[in-house]
């Protein structure tokens, strides 16, 4: 209890010190945005896709639980078969042999069948994830210890994201059901647009993800990694993702929001917020980024 006191008010401490980073213009958008992309209590599906790539890495999941359920039956049918007729009881004197050339063929040839068809499956979507197209919008998300820092170089953005304390989600529109999920600004996306966002880290590895997106990557020091989606048009709404890799004692505390928006909106945003965003250093001060590292 004493931690997460703690954790609440270095958080506070931290998006009152950002304020200024335009969260609150951006903060305009989040009337009427409907929260989609959440994870639930007690779920055990994916989340809603929004994207051409969720419904992808969907589809191969549910092909590669019909393959593997219909492996285990098999195998299991397999088994109590073989303990119903070969026990010492129902078969008591034991067959001699040692090779079965034919089953051994069966054994060989159906597991390779089994990988050509989830390799037929799968390889279309992992090219498509990785091959990266022209982004209408480019967004670089840099992790830190601990929170996102977005840079948007086609409209000179630039602006910090951190998680939002408990006290403080009213506050932003948002319940207690979105505490580790809410952050004080949101990065900001069109629907029906190409996004390509370019990740890495500041310290240490990160991973960027947005699960109702189905995308995400790790971002390692020194290298710029990229990821794309398009959001369906119709789509709009709020989208919450967490950082995937550990990177820390504060790991859990750095989550992702994402706010996607009609292109006309979107525009709107960018030509309102560049001067704010534009004019004030978004970078967190030393005194911040010695207490998060405490």
């Amino acid at each position: 209890m004493a931690l997460r006191t703690k954790l609440s008010s270095f958080w506070a401490a931290a998006a009152a010190t950002f304020a200024l980073t335009g969260g609150a213009s951006a903060q305009a958008l989040r009337d009427g945005l409907e929260i989609i992309g959440a994870p639930h209590l007690g779920g055990v599906n994916m989340q809603t896709g929004v994207t051409e790539l969720a419904h992808d890495v969907r589809m191969l999941d549910g092909l590669l639980l019909v393959i593997i359920t219909a492996i285990v039956i098999f195998v299991t049918a397999l088994m109590v078969y073989s303990i119903l007729r070969h026990n010492r009881r129902a078969n008591p004197k034991p067959a001699t042999f040692t090779h079965n050339r034919k089953i051994e063929i069966i054994w060989t040839v159906v597991p390779m069948i089994i990988l050509f068809v989830i390799g037929g499956f799968s390889l279309p979507v992992l090219f498509k994830q990785q091959t990266i197209p022209d982004g209408e919008v480019v967004i670089k998300a840099t992790g830190y210890q601990w929170y996102w820092g977005y840079e948007y170089p086609q409209h000179d953005i630039v602006f910090d994201s951190f998680m939002l304390a408990e006290d403080e989600l009213a506050d932003y529109g948002y319940t207690s059901d979105e505490y580790l999920l809410a952050t004080n600004t949101a990065m900001v996306v069109p629907t029906g647009r190409d996004v390509v966002v370019q990740v890495t880290g500041a310290d240490v590895i990160h991973s960027w993800t947005i699960p109702a997106f189905g995308v995400k990557q790790d971002g390692i020091p020194g290298r710029l990694a990229q990821l794309w989606f398009n959001v369906e048009p119709g789509r709009e709404g709020i989208y919450f993702g967490q950082c995937s890799e550990l990177c820390g004692v504060n790991h859990a505390f750095m989550p992702i929001t994402v706010f996607a928006v009609t292109p006309e909106e979107y525009d709107a945003w960018t030509r309102g917020e560049i001067s704010d965003f534009a004019s004030v250093d978004a970078r967190a001060p030393q005194d911040v980024e010695l207490a998060a590292a405490q």
